[in-house]
């Protein structure tokens, strides 16, 4: 199996700084010993405008017969001879995504004592592997390395140049170019979709496996457009590992859509308590928030709207003056999350009375959130297109018209105390917009006027006296007759008052 890694460069940042970026010598030809052979590392250029480091991995398939000894992948009778007779020497696999995580592990994990500066600099890369099985064809290959920042030319190998009408093998030559990554992204991309690629992984997949992928995936795999197939293929479709894996990964992306750490809202098990008390997290304070305004507002059957993995609901089936608990949202493997989450096939019959997870869209008025207490929409507004907001709000406050709303959303004011926030980004990459408090308050104050409600506002957080707290929420109340009335008289009387004074 063969792979380079190529990259350019000038005087200021020669291309040899890749020996620094993978821990090997340009002017050294290297040799690793591995499970499955012998990997060679070397440099067929070096200069300072290009330098390429080449992988070359040997591998003996009888002595890996023999040493798995007919178990595992490949061991059944009647496979006999495939286990001798096979393109593993040839086409890289699994086996040449075990080695690039063995012999360069430090430039995976982008790390370099030498030069510390380094790893953090995307680079001008070129990425070529001349025979990659692509169960799926380039159309895959492409749709895998391109959402990730690739230039991608994947040109299918033909099963013999003497025979075209034949026609093309399962394998491409595959050649990749980015300006956009490190050379560590670059790695991690590679291990992982070169055996998904190959759809076949050559030693037994342990659960180990799972924390294996997601260490690799971290900062990509989470939002890649094709995780599911990524996931299934890299853990030889085993269910139970995919499945922990999926779960895992939707935790990744709803504890970044909560502004919170994934052992934040996976908190099924309590942690130790720590000599120094730790701050609270927002999460945390945002769900305590809610349930104390819904507390104060008397409801008893209350909707969660956009409940994602079920946090809220979990932590409102706690407080026992809460008799319904709905909670909506549009994913299905969200609820999914959130039903393992809750133990619904295991609560008992009471409890399981309480809660109930529906599929819909906020977009839509549905009957089926008519008649409740109250109505929960918890950082869920800025993930809407600003043009389909008038859509949310009429199902919500027109539509349903729960006797009290409550809206909480990010204030993006409060941006510049994140200190691992950079200037001028939002706190998640889905969120379509962040208010200030005065943008928020324009907009509640208007649907409040145009659906008769009245509103309130309450921090949640640290309420910082320059930028307000890191989260805002609106209390919606519904008018009645008997509300406009009062409040009538009350302005009433207030005029009466001043103009006495006056």
């Amino acid at each position: 199996m063969f792979l380079t890694i190529s990259m350019r460069g000038d005087a200021a940042q020669p291309a040899t700084d890749l020996g620094f970026l993978l821990h090997k010598h340009p002017d050294n030809a290297q040799r690793f010993s591995t499970s499955y052979g012998t990997a060679h590392v070397f440099y067929p250029q070096a200069d300072e405008r290009h330098c390429t480091a080449a992988l070359l991995l040997e591998t003996d398939p009888v002595a890996l017969v023999r040493r798995g000894k007919g178990k595992g992948r490949g061991g059944a009778p009647d496979a006999a001879l495939a286990q001798y007779v096979n393109d593993r020497p040839y086409a890289a696999s699994s086996l040449l995504a075990v080695a690039l995580s063995s012999v360069f592990s430090s430039a995976m994990k982008g790390t370099c004592h030498a030069r510390p500066e380094l790893p953090g600099r995307p680079r001008p890369l070129r990425v070529e592997v001349p025979a990659l099985p692509a169960r799926g064809g380039p159309d895959l290959v492409r749709s895998l390395f391109e959402p990730l920042g690739w230039k991608v030319g994947a040109e299918p190998v033909p099963l013999d140049t003497r025979f075209p009408e034949w026609g093309d093998s399962r394998y491409v030559r595959l050649v990749l170019e980015s300006g956009t990554l490190t050379v560590a992204e670059a790695l991690r991309h590679l291990y992982v979709l070169l055996p998904v690629l190959d759809d076949a992984k050559h030693y037994w997949v342990a659960p180990d496996e799972v924390d294996k992928l997601l260490r690799a995936g971290e900062g990509w795999l989470p939002e890649h457009p094709e995780q599911k197939l990524i996931t299934s293929r890299y853990l030889s479709r085993r269910w139970s590992l995919t499945r922990e894996a999926m779960e895992r990964l939707e935790l990744v992306r709803l504890a970044e859509a909560d502004d919170s750490e994934v052992e934040d809202i996976d908190n099924a098990v309590e942690a130790e308590t720590a000599a120094e008390e730790k701050p609270t997290p927002l999460a945390v304070q945002r769900r305590d928030a809610i349930t104390a305004a819904l507390q104060a507002a008397g409801a008893a059957r209350v909707l969660d709207l956009g409940c994602g993995q079920g946090q809220l609901v979990q932590a409102l089936l706690k407080d026992v003056r809460f008799t319904e608990i709905v909670g909506v949202d549009v994913s299905m493997r969200a609820l999914t999350i959130a039903s393992r989450r809750l133990k619904l096939d295991r609560m008992g019959e009471r409890q399981a009375s309480r809660v109930k997870l529906l599929q819909g869209s906020l977009a839509y008025t549905d009957n089926r959130l008519k008649g409740y207490d109250a109505a929960v929409l918890s950082e869920v507004v800025e993930h809407l297109d600003l043009p389909r907001l008038p859509a949310l709000e009429y199902a919500v406050f027109g539509h349903a018209r729960p006797r009290t709303v409550l809206v909480t959303t990010p204030n993006v004011e409060y941006n510049v105390r994140w200190e691992s926030l950079p200037a001028g980004h939002v706190r998640h990459g889905d969120h379509r917009f962040e208010w200030t408090r005065e943008e928020f308050r324009t907009w509640a104050r208007t649907v409040a006027e145009r659906h008769g409600y009245a509103v309130e506002f309450v921090p949640v957080g640290l309420d910082d006296p320059e930028v307000g707290p890191p989260t805002q929420m609106a209390v919606f109340t519904l008018r009645t007759e008997k509300t406009e009335k009062t409040e009538k008289t009350e302005k009433t009387e207030k005029t009466e008052k001043e103009a006495t004074a006056a």
